[in-house]
């Protein structure tokens, strides 16, 4: 089966790779320095995108379950290219989700969608998670 890590938030371990360290790192980073609650983070969570089963890799929910942000991981040597960003984007249609970011771990793009998605606003930092319950 290969070498396993531990996964805090699906609580088991699962199979090592170079994109399951970079999903890592950011589940980490998302809890510790973010102060995103375990409990409101999906991880490769099945939803259907256009009749397809597909598993975003992190959904970060807001206080009342709604999806904050949406978070694409590619292992270190995949470019951020545009057929990754239309990966989250195809997630992001079904969750819509205000924030979307992918990242190969090296390089991050995140993402403000604004106004029912009409417009795009690339962050040139991390949101400031919800500390209470919004509208």
């Amino acid at each position: 089966m290969g070498r396993q890590i531990h996964d805090a938030v699906r609580r088991r371990h699962v199979v090592d790779g170079p994109e399951e360290r970079v999903r890592q790192a950011v589940l980490d980073w998302l809890i510790g320095q973010a102060g995103v609650p375990a409990g409101l983070i999906a991880v490769e969570k099945s939803i259907r995108v256009q009749g397809q089963v597909r598993r975003p890799d992190i959904v970060v929910h807001d206080r009342k379950g709604r999806p904050w942000l949406v978070v694409e991981c590619k292992a270190p040597s995949v470019r951020l290219d545009r057929s990754v960003a239309e990966q989250v984007a195809a997630y992001n249609a079904v969750l819509k989700a205000p924030y979307v970011m992918v990242t190969n771990g090296q390089d991050h793009v995140g993402m403000h969608l604004l106004a029912a998605e009409t417009s795009i606003r690339f962050l040139t930092e991390f949101p400031t998670y919800p500390r209470v319950d919004t509208p």
